[in-house]
């Protein structure tokens, strides 16, 4: 069992944490399969989901969502109340097309396609989560984890999630989730999969 250290324990990711932010998921999700579809080419990936998830971190989660980071690792958790606003704007989706350039569509396909496959019931949802690899294994991704679940269970609320990374599916299900939905992006895209975890007693 890993042990709390200074490095990784979670702390609120301001404005300020954006660069560190936006770099450490870029590392995270350098072979994630969905980014892997939205960023094909391997000489820009790096650079185009930095830029990404900084978009994403300032323009969005990071104004209307629960963000929270260690030393090498962020998570993006939105909460019920927070979920109307932690839709981007045209501002936003017009960053995101140019970053995307002509894999917009393709992204834009697959955000409608997951939104179809969301829970109509109240709910902590899971954006994103990820570890830089160099510091995999050292407990961040699992303290943030432990810290979003903290607070939709002290909010009496299940917790929602995706991912198209088979690898990642027994470490959620570790943390009480469950694939209660399967499938694949329009266009040929990844496989995706829906996790739940049931509200529990604080």
């Amino acid at each position: 069992m890993n042990r709390m250290t200074l490095a990784n324990t979670p702390k609120p990711a301001t404005i300020d944490d954006a660069h560190m932010v936006g770099r450490t998921l870029a590392s995270a999700f350098g072979d994630d399969p969905m980014m892997r579809w939205f960023f094909p080419d391997e000489t820009t990936r790096e650079t185009g989901l930095g830029r990404y998830f900084t978009t994403l971190f300032t323009r969005q989660y990071g104004l209307h969502g629960v963000c929270e980071r260690t030393g090498s690792a962020a998570a993006f958790w939105v909460s019920p109340e927070g979920a109307d606003k932690a839709v981007p704007d045209a501002d936003t989706i017009q960053q995101l097309v140019e970053i995307l350039g002509d894999r917009a569509p393709v992204f834009q396909e697959a955000v409608m396609a997951a939104a179809e496959h969301g829970p109509a019931e109240p709910h902590w949802y899971l954006a994103l989560i990820g570890a830089d690899p160099a510091a995999r294994g050292q407990g961040h991704g699992s303290a943030l984890l432990r810290s979003g679940l903290a607070k939709a269970d002290a909010a009496g609320l299940p917790v929602y999630l995706e991912s198209s990374k088979p690898d990642n599916l027994p470490v959620y299900e570790h943390f009480g989730f469950k694939v209660v939905d399967e499938f694949a992006l329009p266009g040929g895209g990844p496989v995706l999969w829906a996790m739940k975890r049931d509200a529990r007693d604080a």
